[in-house]
C-alpha cells in the first residue's frame, strides 16, 4: 500500500513498510524511511507508483480552473473528496485526488484550510479584492522591472526624477522605485549613490555631498522667506572714532572693527566694535526665529548658507564707507606697561573708514615691519599700537594656562585657505600667529572674558563656552562646555570667555548681545530687563540646539574641506607628495591639509616629513589611497610640526578656540586637523 500524506506542510508520497496502532512506517522514494500518523494520511493507493502519482498530480493541479472551482465549491465547508466528485463528475482517482489537494492547498485566496483535507471557499468580496491585489503586484512588479533595465541601461527613470534625495538619504523600502534602485545596484555590483551619479540624477560628487547636507538639516531649503529688515533704534550717538576691520578678502558677514584713540592725559584708548544686529533683532519676532532655526553660518570652500538673510546682514555688517549700528567696549591703557585702567561698554553708531584685507596687508605686515615702521598701509600707527597691546593680553593668558597647568599656546602649526573659483580650488598655507591674526584673536578674546564678566557681576545668565579636565585628576581628557554661567576655560587662560563678538554669524552671540545690552544699559538691573533669566528653560534649549547644529555644520565643512583636498590631488595631477607624521600611522599632506591613515606604516617620529605615492582616491565616499615611497634616515620631529604629548590633549582646542576668533570665509583650517571646539 503507498500512502500521500502531509508532513510540515508539505505534500510527501511513499511506500508502507509497517503499520503499529496510529502510525505507519513508510519508505520514500530516496530510500529513507519515515513515521507517518495515520491522521496526516490524506490517500492509501495501491497504484500508480508513489513517484508517477505525484507526478500525474503535478499535471492535473497545473490544468484545474480555480475560478471554476471556486464556483462549484460553494459556501459551506468541504472536504476534498467531496468536490473533487463534482468537480470531476466521478469520484476522483488518487491521482487526480492529489491534484485537486495540491491546487486547493495552493491557492490561499481562492481557498481558506479549515484542517485536514478540509477547505472553505473565500467570500467573493474577499477574493475579488485579493485578486485585485494580486494583479497590481503583478503590473508593479513589471514596472520595476522596466525601471531596472533603465537604470542598467544608465537611463534615470521619470518616475524617479523628482525623489532622487529622498531615495538616497531617506527611501520608502516599499516602494517599487526603491526595490528597482536596490535591485540594479545589486546586478551592477555599486550602491545608490553611484548608481545615481552614473545616471544622472546627481550631477557630481561635490552636489551629492551638498545634496546630503542640504536634505538632513535644510529639508525646505536654504533660501529665506521675505521679512522686513529690522529697524536700528533711533537716537544712538555718533562715535568720534575712524574705525577698520580686519579680514579675508571674502568675508561679507564684517562682525568686528577696531578704533584707536589718543588721549590728552597719554593714555590710549582702544575700541573694540563689534555689528550689533541685537539693536534691531528682537527675540521672538520673524528674524530671529529665522536665525534660530540655522543657529550658525555655513562655510564650506567656496560657498557658505548664512544665518541670516543677505538683507539683514548688510544693514548690519560694519562695511567700509558706513556708519553702523555697534556694540563697543572701550579699553583705557596706559601705553608705559599696557594695562587696562578701565573699560566701558555703549551701544552706538559708529563710522568704518576702511575694512582692511588679509590679502592686500599679509605680505605689508609681519613682526619685522612692525617693529621696524617699514611699510606704508591704512591705520599703520593704529596697528602698530594695538599690535604691542596684544602680546600682553597673550602673555597675560600664557601666564593664566600655566596657573591652569598648561603649557603655552603652539603659535608654530599652519593653517590653510581654500578658494574655489569655477570648480577650481586653490589652497594657500597661513602661518597661525601671524601679526594680524593675532591682533584680531587676542582683542576678541579679551572682549567676549570682559563682557562674560559683565554678565556675570550684573547676575545676568548668558552662553559661556569652558574648559577644563574633566573628571579623572590630572590625566583627565581636556572638555570643552557650553554653559549658562560663567566658568574658567583653560585653554585659553580666561576666567570666563562668553561667544560674543559674532553676532551676524552665530545665533549664541546674538543671545549674548541680547543680555549685554541690557547688562550696558540699566547694570545691576539688568536681571530685571534682560530677556534670558536665570535656569531659563529657552536658554538651555538654545545651548542644546546649536551643539547638534555646529557639530553637523562642522562635519558638512569637514567633508567639504576633503573632497576639495582630492579634488586639488587631480588639478594638480598631484601622485608624489610629501607628508607629515602626525602620529602612528596618521599623515597629513604639506601642501594640503588632506589626512591619511596607512595602517602598517613603519614606525616614524612624529612631525617627520616623509614622500608617499597616491595610488587612487575616491570623491565619492572621499577615501584615499597611498604607499609609502621614502622615509628619510633621519626622520625626527621638526619644530615646525610637532605637537607635544600634552598639546594633543589640550593645546589644539585652545588654538582652534583662538583660531576661530578670525576664521576667514574662505574657509581656513587648523594644520592640526582639529574642529573648531
Amino acid at each position: 500500500m503507498n500512502v500521500f500524506f502531509e508532513e510540515s506542510g508539505d505534500f510527501k508520497v511513499g511506500s508502507v513498510m509497517t503499520q503499529a496502532g496510529e502510525a505507519y512506517q513508510v519508505e520514500m522514494a530516496s530510500g529513507k524511511r519515515t513515521k507517518v500518523k495515520t491522521k496526516d494520511v490524506l490517500l492509501q493507493f495501491d497504484k500508480p507508483s508513489p513517484a508517477e502519482l505525484m507526478e500525474q498530480a503535478k499535471a492535473i493541479s497545473a490544468d484545474i480552473d480555480l475560478e471554476f472551482l471556486w464556483e462549484v465549491a460553494g459556501e459551506e465547508e468541504f472536504g476534498f473528496a467531496e468536490l473533487g466528485a463534482e468537480y470531476f463528475g466521478h469520484a476522483p482517482q488518487p491521482a487526480e485526488a492529489a491534484g485537486l489537494i495540491l491546487s486547493l492547498h495552493s491557492s490561499p485566496v481562492y481557498f481558506y484550510k479549515k484542517g485536514r483535507g478540509r477547505y472553505k471557499a473565500a467570500p467573493e468580496q474577499s477574493l475579488r479584492a485579493a485578486l485585485a491585489g494580486i494583479e497590481k503586484k503583478k503590473q508593479q512588479a513589471l514596472i520595476q522591472a522596466g525601471y531596472v533595465e533603465e537604470l542598467k541601461a544608465n537611463k534615470l527613470p521619470e518616475a524617479m526624477q523628482n525623489i532622487v534625495m529622498q531615495l538616497l538619504f531617506k527611501p520608502d523600502k516599499n516602494g517599487i522605485e526603491y526595490k528597482a534602485l536596490e535591485a540594479a545596484c545589486n546586478e551592477l555590483h555599486t550602491n545608490p549613490q553611484r548608481l545615481m551619479l552614473a545616471v544622472g540624477g546627481v550631477p557630481s560628487p561635490k552636489q551629492l555631498h551638498m545634496a546630503k547636507f542640504l536634505f538632513e538639516n535644510f529639508p525646505k531649503g536654504a533660501g529665506f522667506p521675505d521679512v522686513p529688515v529690522p529697524a536700528t533704534p533711533s537716537g544712538l550717538p555718533l562715535a568720534d572714532v575712524k574705525a577698520f576691520s580686519i579680514d579675508d578678502v571674502t568675508t561679507t558677514e564684517i562682525d568686528d572693527a577696531f578704533s584707536v584713540t589718543h588721549l590728552a592725559d597719554g593714555n590710549v584708548k582702544v575700541g573694540i566694535h563689534i555689528a550689533a544686529p541685537g539693536l534691531g533683532i528682537k527675540p521672538d519676532d520673524a528674524v530671529d526665529k529665522m536665525a534660530r532655526a540655522r543657529m550658525s553660518t555655513v562655510y564650506m570652500p567656496g560657498d557658505k548658507i548664512t544665518m541670516l538673510p543677505d538683507a539683514v546682514v548688510n544693514a548690519f555688517t560694519l562695511a567700509e564707507g558706513k556708519t553702523c549700528p555697534a556694540l563697543s567696549l572701550y579699553a583705557t591703557l596706559n601705553p608705559a606697561d599696557w594695562s587696562v585702567i578701565s573699560s566701558e561698554t555703549r551701544a552706538e553708531m559708529v563710522p568704518i573708514a576702511h575694512n582692511l584685507r588679509h590679502n592686500d596687508l599679509d605680505d605689508l605686515v609681519n613682526e619685522a615691519t612692525l617693529a621696524s615702521g617699514e611699510g606704508d598701509y591704512p591705520h599703520k600707527d593704529d596697528l602698530c599700537l594695538i599690535w604691542k597691546w596684544a602680546q600682553v593680553l597673550e602673555a597675560a593668558r600664557m601666564v593664566k594656562r600655566e596657573a591652569f597647568g598648561l603649557k603655552p599656546e603652539q603659535n608654530n602649526r599652519v593653517d590653510y585657505n581654500f578658494y574655489v573659483e569655477d570648480d577650481v580650488v586653490s589652497v594657500t598655507r597661513r602661518k597661525r600667529g601671524a601679526p594680524l591674526d593675532k591682533i584680531v584673536a587676542e582683542l576678541m578674546i579679551f572682549a567676549n572674558s570682559t563682557w562674560g564678566k559683565m554678565m556675570h557681576d550684573n547676575g545676568v545668565p548668558g552662553i559661556y563656552r569652558s574648559q577644563g579636565r574633566g573628571v579623572g585628576g590630572w590625566n583627565a581628557k581636556m572638555q570643552v562646555r557650553m554653559l549658562t554661567h560663567a566658568a574658567p576655560h583653560e585653554g585659553l587662560g580666561v576666567d570666563q570667555y562668553a561667544w560674543s563678538t559674532s553676532p551676524l554669524r552665530r545665533y549664541t552671540d546674538l543671545v549674548n548681545q541680547w543680555q549685554i545690552l541690557a547688562c550696558a544699559e540699566k547694570g545691576v538691573m539688568a536681571p530685571l530687563v534682560a530677556h534670558f533669566k536665570h535656569k531659563d528653560a529657552g536658554l538651555f534649549a538654545i545651548v542644546s540646539q546649536f551643539d547638534a547644529a555646529y557639530g553637523a555644520y562642522a562635519d558638512h565643512q569637514s567633508n567639504m574641506e576633503r573632497y576639495w583636498c582630492l579634488r586639488w590631488l587631480g588639478q594638480e595631477n598631484a601622485r608624489q607628495v610629501e607628508a607629515v607624521v602626525l602620529k602612528d600611522e596618521v599623515l597629513r599632506l604639506t601642501d594640503i591639509p588632506l589626512v591619511i591613515r596607512l595602517p602598517g606604516m613603519p614606525s616614524v617620529a612624529r612631525g617627520a616629513t616623509v614622500k608617499l605615492d597616491i595610488l587612487r582616491w575616491d570623491e565619492v565616499d572621499l577615501t584615499v589611497e597611498a604607499r609609502i615611497l621614502e622615509i628619510p634616515t633621519d626622520a625626527v620631529p621638526t619644530d615646525a610640526e610637532l605637537d607635544d604629548d600634552e598639546e594633543e590633549e589640550s593645546g589644539p582646542v585652545a588654538d582652534a578656540e583662538t583660531a576661530e576668533e578670525n576664521t576667514a570665509e574662505s574657509s581656513a583650517v587648523p594644520a592640526a586637523d582639529t574642529p573648531a571646539a
